[in-house]
């Protein structure tokens, strides 16, 4: 974590009446509209992207790409009947160039995908961003394209803020990067490779990578733009990705609902006893998120998967659960606040690297639900959960997003919960308070009485 949030802007959560029975449309992914739009920037023809996800974080890269020299027109199209309609983004590939400067914020996608991008400009590319963002790793991305033929300015830190001084194209071949910090890192140069000369070929070095699932995506999407893709799954070697020197198609791609951005809402259904159905969830997937079917079930509810979409249910009792979360990271927030409602003690392992996301994520979570009752502590690898009887009180959010909608789940059961910046879910979820407050509606939500 870094520094201590002052008290402001406090959002007091909900508590749930009864049990939640609500219908809850997600917003699209960050991951693929990010992905979506780096490889339709890099493209040989102009393509779109249906129902991209408006937040923070894809608006910075939206903006990225633009300083950059690519046209973004954003459309809205009219619903006829089928499922296109609604925002729609027309990507219109154009000669890379700087200089320029990028705002990433405090978004890993946007740090560690562009700079291959920049590579590829003609001209001086600048990345700098949120305090926050200086201080997590860039390494594996900066001592990769240095490998492959970059040239650099960061002045050794390993982070931002930096220089990427483009010249047009990237020789490319073979690397060696340590990605065990993020799966970033090989995404980041797998996105790019097809536009490098010699593509390239990645070889990841190291302890074992976390978050494969995002790396899977990467794979898939490189795949249905034209690329040609190795990989370990593929019977390729253990840890090695190729990727072929190639044109990548314009696609017209609709994004799928961000499930991890659904958590919060199954999460109710699970802690109340209550039903919340998600719209269009995917029969098949590579998000992460997919995985919380299996979880939250294990953890005490039932879901169903229709064309409809997914409905999870509540049983009323809350199990703990031992899981290794490394290829899911992102959802150990939500987990969390779920298990520290439980009625046994939970083991969350395989998220070490969750020390360096938005915030130390691990540090947060132990330190806010112990400072409302709880008995969280740390191990080397994840967090160990024993419930207690939880009270009210502030919970800092450390400008992380997942700590603000695993706080809110933590409201639902517990009276005062006060969040600090609810404002932050807007780098991946816009409008999380009035999403929320909706679900609850039809649960006559309560809300909490304060003193003073």
């Amino acid at each position: 974590m870094t520094g201590t949030p002052e008290h402001t802007a406090l959002w007091p959560a909900p508590i749930a009446s009864g049990p939640v029975d609500a219908t809850v449309t997600v917003p699209g992914s960050k991951s693929v509209t990010n992905r979506g739009l780096v490889l339709a920037a890099l493209a040989s023809e102009p393509g779109w992207l249906r129902r991209p996800l408006r937040s923070r974080d894809t608006l910075l890269m939206a903006e990225a790409l633009r300083a950059m020299g690519t046209g973004i027109e954003e459309t809205v199209s009219s619903s006829s009947g089928d499922d296109t309609g609604g925002e729609a983004w027309r990507i219109i590939p154009a000669g890379l160039h700087g200089p320029a400067t990028v705002d990433v914020g405090n978004a890993g996608t946007v740090m560690r995908f562009l700079p291959p991008v920049a590579a590829l400009a003609d001209g001086p590319i600048r990345f700098d961003g949120d305090p926050r963002s200086h201080e997590r790793p860039l390494h594996g991305v900066i001592d990769g394209l240095r490998a492959l033929g970059a040239r650099i300015d960061d002045e050794g830190r390993g982070s931002l803020p930096m220089t990427v001084h483009g010249s047009g194209a990237l020789d490319g071949g073979r690397v060696e990067i340590d990605a065990s910090s993020s799966s970033q890192f090989v995404s980041a140069l797998l996105l790019s490779a097809p536009r490098f000369n010699q593509g390239v070929e990645l070889r990841h070095v190291g302890r074992a990578l976390p978050s494969m699932p995002h790396i899977r995506m990467t794979v898939d999407m490189l795949r249905a733009a034209g690329a040609a893709v190795d990989t370990p799954e593929a019977g390729g070697e253990p840890g090695v990705w190729r990727v072929a020197h190639s044109a990548l198609l314009g696609r017209d791609l609709v994004v799928e609902p961000d499930l991890s951005n659904a958590q919060p809402f199954l999460a109710a259904a699970l802690v109340t006893g209550g039903r919340v159905t998600i719209p269009d969830w995917p029969e098949h997937t590579t998000q992460p998120g997919d995985a919380l079917r299996e979880i939250f079930t294990e953890m005490g509810g039932s879901c169903e998967l229709t064309a409809e979409g997914l409905t999870f249910t509540g049983t009323g009792r809350v199990h703990g659960i031992d899981v290794d979360l490394g290829d899911v990271g992102e959802l150990t927030p939500g987990i969390a606040a779920v298990a520290a409602l439980a009625d046994s003690e939970s083991v969350l392992r395989g998220v070490a690297h969750l020390r360096l996301h938005e915030t130390d994520r691990l540090a947060a979570l132990t330190k806010e639900i112990n400072e409302l009752g709880g008995d969280v502590s740390e191990t080397e690898d994840g967090l160990r959960i024993r419930p207690r009887p939880l009270h009210g009180g502030i919970f800092h959010t450390y400008d992380d997003h997942r700590l603000a909608t695993a706080a809110a789940v933590i409201g639902l059961r517990v009276q005062g919960v006060e969040i600090e910046n609810v404002a932050t879910t807007a780098k991946t979820l816009p409008d999380f308070p009035g999403l929320w407050t909706e679900m609850l509606s039809p649960a006559r939500a309560a809300a909490p009485t304060r003193k003073g």
